[in-house]
């Protein structure tokens, strides 16, 4: 059995970028495969999982990462777990509670994790089979989810920029991070607006802002982007501003790792700094994410847990000291923009315009399985 995402006709060109996350083999016998983005992008290879704690481990190394895949990572690391807890004298439920536990503790942040590992948990009989349909119910549910975030993408841009567009006047968006196929079971979340952009023939240029410290926009945004023939540009993190004074951003799109209910948004560390710059620039920014990113449990951003991650990221980059040993350095993984800068958030279920939580709650509440609440 070889299981990895498929997308929809007018995702075609991201099928250029090999598959974030596969399931090879049958359920009690099978590994994981997961593309090591530490490599990327001179270095394509794939990393093979038959135990949940090298899993966990390469989570939070970030071999995989973005907050939809990290979730469907986590559901075949279930079903791991469970294939393989007869070999630790573990009962299916047993091996089940101890691979969500460790799966859940590997990056606090992003919720697609734990809401992934709550689908595994409500999983009877539990069995390696019937968690192995599940975890690829995730996987393939993810690829829909982000068309359907394109779709409704695409409709607000062309909403918004009717003069947009054409060659010589194409559509300017500047994204962070990485919120793309590598990042998703699909085809991105902030791309996949872009990706439907490009194949309904609007004419797109994309500026990567390269995402310090570990470069997730110049190593993996603007390659993937480039892999499907889209122009993309890399700019310093410390560019944008400037960026933007010189008009050559007409909207910023970005994803999210967690959603509270008053639609206050943790993201990648610096997208607070980019949603205040573009505020005071009148650009608009916008914010894309399935529901199973959304938190109803969290009433504002003040209360997200923000991962800290090795100061050695910030001074001791890919092995090279670019401060002097033993500075200290903070590092949070993640920032949150509070709703007031967004300008809107575009979900796989429509459109949270203005941002609020009333209209959240309204546009959750015909999600799929149940938004978190």
């Amino acid at each position: 059995m070889f299981h990895e995402r498929s997308c929809g006709r007018v995702y075609n060109p991201v099928m250029k970028v090999p598959p974030t996350i596969r399931w090879v083999g049958n359920a009690s016998a099978g590994h994981l495969e997961l593309l090591d983005q530490t490599q990327l992008p001179t270095v394509v290879a794939y990393l093979q999982f038959t135990e949940v704690s090298p899993l966990v481990e390469a989570i939070r190394r970030l071999v995989v990462r973005g907050a939809p895949a990290i979730g469907i990572a986590a559901g075949y690391g279930c079903v791991l777990g469970v294939s393989r807890g007869h070999e630790h004298g573990l009962q299916p439920s047993e091996a089940l509670a101890q691979a969500a536990q460790a799966l859940n503790a590997s990056r606090p942040t992003a919720v697609n994790l734990a809401w992934a590992l709550e689908r595994m948990r409500r999983v009877k009989p539990i069995n390696p089979e019937r968690l192995l349909r599940e975890a690829m119910a995730i996987h393939e549910e993810d690829a829909g989810l982000c068309r359907e975030i394109g779709e409704h993408g695409l409709g607000l841009l062309r909403e918004m920029f009717p003069d947009r567009g054409e060659p010589e006047r194409p559509l300017r968006l500047l994204t962070h991070c990485n919120a793309g196929a590598l990042a998703t079971g699909g085809c991105g979340t902030a791309t996949a607006l872009i990706y439907a952009a490009a194949e309904s023939g609007l004419a797109v240029e994309v500026f990567a802002s390269e995402t310090r410290p570990l470069w997730q926009g110049a190593r993996l945004t603007a390659w993937e982007l480039n892999q499907a023939g889209i122009q993309t540009t890399v700019v310093c993190d410390n560019m944008v501003g400037a960026l933007m004074a010189a008009g050559h951003v007409d909207a910023v799109i970005v994803g999210a790792d967690r959603i509270a209910a008053n639609g206050d948004v943790a993201n990648k560390i610096g997208t607070y700094g980019l949603a205040v710059i573009a505020k005071h620039h009148s650009v608009p920014m916008f914010v894309a994410a399935p529901y199973s990113t959304f938190d109803r449990k969290i009433e504002s951003g003040r209360t997200i847990p923000i991962e800290q991650r090795d100061p050695l990221e910030v001074t001791r980059p890919a092995s090279h000291w670019i401060a002097a040993p033993q500075t200290p350095a903070w590092n949070p993984a993640f920032d949150v923009t509070p709703a007031a800068l967004i300008h809107a958030l575009i979900t796989d279920q429509g459109t949270v315009q203005p941002v609020s939580g009333e209209n959240i709650k309204s546009i959750l509440a015909a999600a799929p399985h149940g938004a978190r609440d």
